[in-house]
């Protein structure tokens, strides 16, 4: 991933830290985690959250099988991996030095 694709990949990061947190979840309890985790200021929209879970899974880091919700609703669960936990040491990795450069200029400004 270049550079200034960083901040779009923000979405993998958060979704791989849910997993790895919390265990298996189905789509929308990954949204409310990470809603609720962040003081409602992260909001992710369904139209974001579906296709970067597929993209992840493609991508080995993730894997996902129908199980029935605890409302008695049949739902996708999605884990993690162990390539998700090492791409997730990557991610945290580049969060890091993302916030180091921002706060470079903020303090230079």
């Amino acid at each position: 991933m270049a550079r200034n694709d960083q901040l779009l990949g923000t979405l993998d990061l958060l979704v791989l830290k849910t997993l790895q947190q919390l265990g298996a979840m189905h789509g929308y309890g990954i949204v409310l985690h990470i809603q609720r985790i962040s003081d409602e200021l992260l909001r992710v929209e369904e139209g974001s959250l579906y296709p970067a879970l597929h993209r992840i899974e493609q991508q080995g880091w993730i894997s996902s099988e129908w199980r029935t919700t605890e409302n008695n609703r049949r739902a996708k669960y999605y884990r993690l991996t162990a390539i998700g936990r090492r791409q997730l040491a990557r991610e945290e990795q580049k969060w890091a030095e993302l916030v180091r450069g921002v706060a470079a200029v903020l303090r230079f400004a």
